[in-house]
Parts: C-alpha cells; sequence; structure tokens
C-alpha cells in the first residue's frame, strides 16, 4: 500500500499568492531557500520527502489570518509546523503551497497559578513551559519524549510516558484560539474546567492534524509538582511476563505515573548508547508521584506484584540524578536502537490493543519481526497498551522498504483485530492513512469528511493527510 502520494499542484495560484504574500509581509519573509523548504516537507521520519514552495513564520494570529485568505483566494494548500517531530508525514507538502512554521509564536501569555492552568502561543515547546513553570510548583505532564512545540503536540494529540497517569493532550487542552480555513478566528471555550455549551470544539480540533484549523494559542491543564518521586526498574525473563505484571498493575489500581517496556533489544542499545549495565531482558521502568511515603509504598507494592510475574533485580531510587539519567536513557532509545544496526534508519510505527491483549501483540509482533528478518526492538507505554516498534532497515534497499510497509501494515490490522487502534499517539498523516477506514468503518470516515469539506471547502489545510473521502 502506498504511503506516499503526489496530489495535483495549482501552480498559478501558487505563483500568485507567493508574490501576494511577498508584498503583504515583505520579500524576505517569504522564504524559498531549498534547504529550508525540505526540512519542513520532512524531519524524523522515513518516509519521501514533500517540500512546500515556500516557508512563512508568522508572528501572530493576525498575520495568521492575512497568510491563510491569501492563500483561500488562490486557492494554495498550508501546512502548520511545530518542530518537526511526528513521525507519520503530518507536514509534508504533497501538493506544495506555503508551510506556517510557528516557532517564533512563543509566548507564554498568562500563567494563573491558583487556577492550575497556563495560556501559551503553539510555539513554545515542553521543556521550555515546564522551565517557565519551575517556581510556581506546577508543571505539564505530557510527555512525547522529543521537545515538540505545544501547538503540535494538540494538533496530533500527543501523549507519551506520562499518559497512564495525567492523560494525552486532549485531556489537558482547556480551550483553543485557531484560525479556520475561511481566515475567521474561532475561541473553542474559555478556562473553565468543565462546559456543557454546546459541540467540543476544543477536542474537534485536538487531533485533527492541522487538516480544520491552525492552533494561535492554548489554554492548558497543569498540576502541582509532587513532593516526592521514585522510579524504579525490573528485569524479567520474557515480554509476557513483563506485560502480565503490567496487567496486574493496573488492575490492582496502583497509581503510577509512567510504566514502560523495553525489550531485550532496546535494553542492549540503551545499555551501549548511555552507558548503562541493565541485565539484557525485558525490562519495566516505572515512576510514582506522591508524598515521600506514598512513592516508597507504591514501589513495594509494586515490586511485590513483579515478582509474581517473575520480576528479578527490582530496585527504586528517589534520587534525582538517578532518576533523570534512567528516563534520559528510555527518551533516547530511538538513537541507542540505531546502534543495534550501524548504518540503517529506523521506521518506528505504533499501535494501541487493550492491556489485557498487550502481551499478546508484543509477542506476536517480535515474533513475525523475526520471521521476516528485521531487528526490531520495541518500546512501549504500556500502562495504556501502547507500544512502538522499531524497525532498522537499509532505506536505499527496495526490498527492504517493501517489507516494512508489509509488516506496518500487518501489525495494523492485528492491533485493530484485537479491538485496538492502528496508531496509539503517533497519529495518522500519511504513513497510517490507509488503515483508517479499516478501523473506523465507512460511516466514520464519512462522518469526518463531512466535518472537514464544511470547514475546508477548498481543502487547503494540510491536504492528503487521513485520506478523506471528497
Amino acid at each position: 500500500m502506498a504511503l506516499i502520494v503526489d496530489l495535483p499542484r495549482n501552480e498559478s495560484g501558487i505563483a500568485t499568492a507567493l508574490d501576494v504574500l511577498r508584498q503583504k509581509l515583505g520579500e524576505a519573509r517569504v522564504e524559498t531557500g531549498q534547504a529550508l523548504r525540505e526540512q519542513h516537507g520532512h524531519t524524523t521520519t522515513w518516509l519521501r520527502n514533500q517540500p512546500p514552495d515556500a516557508v512563512i513564520f508568522p508572528q501572530s494570529t493576525e498575520e495568521v489570518q492575512e497568510i491563510v485568505r491569501v492563500c483561500a483566494e488562490y486557492h494554495v494548500p498550508i501546512i502548520p509546523f511545530g518542530t518537526g517531530t511526528s513521525l507519520e508525514g503530518h507536514v509534508n507538502a504533497p501538493a506544495g503551497g506555503v508551510t506556517l512554521d510557528m516557532s517564533r509564536m512563543d509566548r507564554i501569555v498568562a500563567v494563573h497559578p491558583e487556577d492550575m492552568d497556563v495560556v501559551i502561543q503553539p510555539g513554545v515547546t515542553r521543556k521550555a513551559l515546564n522551565t517557565h513553570l519551575r517556581d510556581t510548583g506546577l508543571f505539564f505532564p505530557v510527555d512525547p519524549g522529543a521537545d515538540a512545540s505545544l501547538g503540535g503536540m494538540a494538533a496530533t494529540s500527543a501523549s507519551g510516558t506520562n499518559a497512564v497517569r495525567y492523560g494525552t493532550m486532549k485531556d489537558n487542552v482547556l480551550a483553543l484560539t485557531a484560525v479556520l480555513p475561511s481566515g475567521e478566528v474561532v475561541k473553542t471555550a474559555s478556562r473553565a474546567r468543565k462546559t456543557s455549551a454546546g459541540y467540543d470544539l476544543t477536542r474537534l480540533i485536538v487531533g485533527s492534524e492541522g487538516t480544520l484549523g491552525i492552533i494561535t494559542e492554548m489554554t492548558l491543564r497543569l498540576q502541582g509538582i509532587p513532593e516526592a518521586v521514585s522510579a524504579a526498574t525490573c528485569s524479567f525473563p520474557s515480554v509476557k511476563d513483563a506485560c502480565d505484571a503490567v496487567i496486574a498493575t493496573i488492575q490492582y489500581g496502583l497509581p503510577v505515573a509512567r510504566i514502560e517496556l523495553l525489550d531485550a533489544l532496546t535494553v542492549k542499545g540503551v545499555n551501549a548508547y548511555s552507558k548503562l549495565s541493565l541485565p539484557e531482558t525485558p525490562l519495566l521502568l516505572l515512576e510514582f508521584h506522591g508524598t515521600e511515603g506514598g512513592v516508597a509504598e507504591q514501589a513495594e507494592v509494586f515490586g511485590e506484584i513483579a515478582g509474581e510475574a517473575g520480576g528479578t533485580g527490582f530496585s527504586f531510587t528517589t534520587r534525582e540524578e538517578e532518576r533523570n539519567r534512567l528516563w534520559q536513557a528510555r527518551h533516547d532509545a530511538y538513537w541507542a536502537s540505531l546502534g543495534l544496526r550501524p548504518g540503517a534508519k529506523g521506521i518506528s510505527t505504533d499501535v494501541c490493543v487493550p492491556v489485557s491483549r498487550l502481551a499478546d501483540c508484543v509477542a506476536a509482533a517480535q515474533d513475525k519481526a523475526a520471521e521476516m528478518g528485521f531487528v526490531a526492538p520495541v518500546v512501549g507505554h504500556v500502562g495504556d497498551g501502547n507500544f512502538h516498534v522499531l524497525l532498522l532497515i537499509d532505506v536505499d534497499n527496495s526490498q527492504e522498504i517493501a517489507a516494512a510497509e508489509n509488516y506496518i501494515g500487518w501489525l495494523n490490522e492485528l492491533a485493530i483485530s484485537m479491538d485496538g487502534t492502528c496508531t496509539g499517539e503517533h497519529g495518522i498523516g500519511q504513513g497510517k492513512a490507509g488503515y483508517l477506514e479499516a478501523e473506523l468503518g465507512a460511516g466514520a470516515m464519512e462522518m469526518m469528511a463531512a466535518i472537514k469539506r464544511a470547514v475546508d471547502p477548498l481543502n487547503i489545510f494540510n491536504p492528503g493527510k487521513m485520506r478523506l473521502p471528497n
């Protein structure tokens, strides 16, 4: 199944729109250098580069409005861009057009400590926000690993290691301001913690991957920095044993903040890359938040659960330096895994299944990868049934690429057959677009297409993503 398609280009419209935008914004603001365009057409993923015709760095909602109105007049595609950390071709420009790089809209507008929320522009990154919040005793918990922009995280409904306790972006965005394809500005909600007023427009735009609106401001829910944090590690004889421990932990109701699975291959790569000496067997890495006594008790209870599932070498620590070292190693797992096959590039794919099916799905994924001859380390945010497989391939070898596409398709279908999803957090973009209908059905696809047609009748916002019917 072809993951990347080229769409018809509106050559004359693009040329005219760029001329008009140069007149309105200034020649230097409409950047057309090849290297910059390629950077914005494709970043961390292996999918083919489809660069835009120009890149513009807007600095206000009003500028976004102006750019959108010009592009709408001449039927020119617009692709929003955060920091480019997405993995499924979300920022490619299959019909050319204009990329809006939102990185210069990076102002923290207002912090409301008493209400535990913050108002920001979309270019603020996760780490920058938490650095700014440090003295307030608050933090923003959604952590996808990469230092992504929060606007991009909202657009793709990102999650990550803390999702099992704090939820995903859709749970942590209270309200947003967005520019629609018509150039109209909408505000989706207030700062109130709950509302029954009308359609949930906030969640409609969160996760819409830039196809319905360009986010220019957000109100985010914050959490209190916990009094104490402990990290724990435990090794297991097999992935099934580790997954059984996860299932038991969730069913017990233990309030874990993070619970991550690293298979033996990943641990091997992490040991070499991060200079660790973890046993090279499947590993669970956990974190607990609470009071000093609470996190110690939670870790001890998990140790008992893990022991019953065959876990060995259980240990936990509250020392910040040791915790940070372990979690940095987890966040570096992608780069560490590349060392397992020097010279190869990684194709990262994810699925999510009900936790009760997690062990079966992970084991089947590993067996299939071995059968097809792949070096394919597995990591997962297993507390919510989400895991990633990284296929290490020679991207100049067409046979390996074809085999990787077949594997990804098989894994997507397996997850769907287990009443799961083809993507727990990567999003659809281009790479997963062929599996959306199989998961949701034709009726749901048509409903989404009807919303897209109503909001964006010219199909200028991030066209070619999710492959919604015309």
